[in-house]
């Protein structure tokens, strides 16, 4: 069976149905809780990383010492081609290491179910090729890629954030967003943190529950292909 590192970099940031659909299509998940001391291996034997989300920056080693071993281990795989998938902080990460710019707190955040639209340029890639022109998928964030890694292809955007999704090479992908949430997630937020920053906590959580059929198809379709290009490396 195909064997896929996770690194988690937050208690709550697991990889939630992404890693149970990709267990699904016959990949075995071997997570790391790195946000709680666990070390990664240094020559790890696995078909492929997937680097999940967090709220640091993807060198934010004073507070959290793992980053750096982590942008190692990445970097390592794009050099050999493996198969790589950064969600959120871990899409961050990736585009660091290949040669992109990531800033904190750029621009206007996102929170909940978000509108993006899937690039021209996305058709023939072998994960976002032919998905629907618009979907919508969970966001928490407001540190952003500002510049793509030289030669990647930039695949999905947003009103507020240009870069949601990219490939590096032939098999690294990194999103801003959070394909692996679905609504209960939003519903599960801190109402009073929401508010603080002129949420409606109601409002968000019903938004992304009247989105979640549609996207839970998308997503589900992107790890199966995902998958798909594990097992085959």
């Amino acid at each position: 069976m195909s064997r896929l590192l996770v690194v988690q970099n937050h208690r709550g940031g697991g990889a939630g149905r992404f890693g149970d659909w990709l267990a699904a299509d016959g990949v075995a998940l071997d997570v790391v809780h790195a946000y709680a001391g666990a070390a990664l291996p240094r020559r790890p034997e696995h078909d492929g990383v997937l680097v999940l989300g967090g709220g640091y920056l993807p060198d934010d080693d004073v507070r959290a010492p793992w980053l750096a071993p982590t942008r190692a281990l990445v970097a390592e795989a794009v050099e050999r081609g493996d198969p790589v998938f950064g969600i959120c902080l871990g899409g961050q990460l990736l585009a660091q290491v290949a040669g992109g710019t990531v800033r904190g707190e750029h621009g206007e955040p996102e929170f909940g179910s978000t509108p993006l639209t899937v690039r021209p340029e996305a058709g023939a890639d072998p994960l976002f090729g032919g998905l629907p022109e618009r979907v919508t998928a969970i966001e928490h964030h407001q540190d952003a890629v500002t510049a793509l890694p030289p030669g990647s292809a930039w695949l999905m955007s947003s009103e507020r954030c240009p870069y949601q999704a990219f490939r590096v090479g032939e098999r690294a992908w990194g999103v801003q967003f959070h394909p692996e949430a679905g609504a209960d997630r939003v519903g599960a937020w801190d109402a009073d943190r929401l508010r603080s920053r002129g949420l409606d906590p109601v409002a968000l959580s019903r938004r992304a529950e009247l989105d979640e059929p549609a996207a839970e198809v998308v997503w589900r379709e992107v790890a199966r292909r995902f998958a798909a290009v594990v097992v085959g490396a």
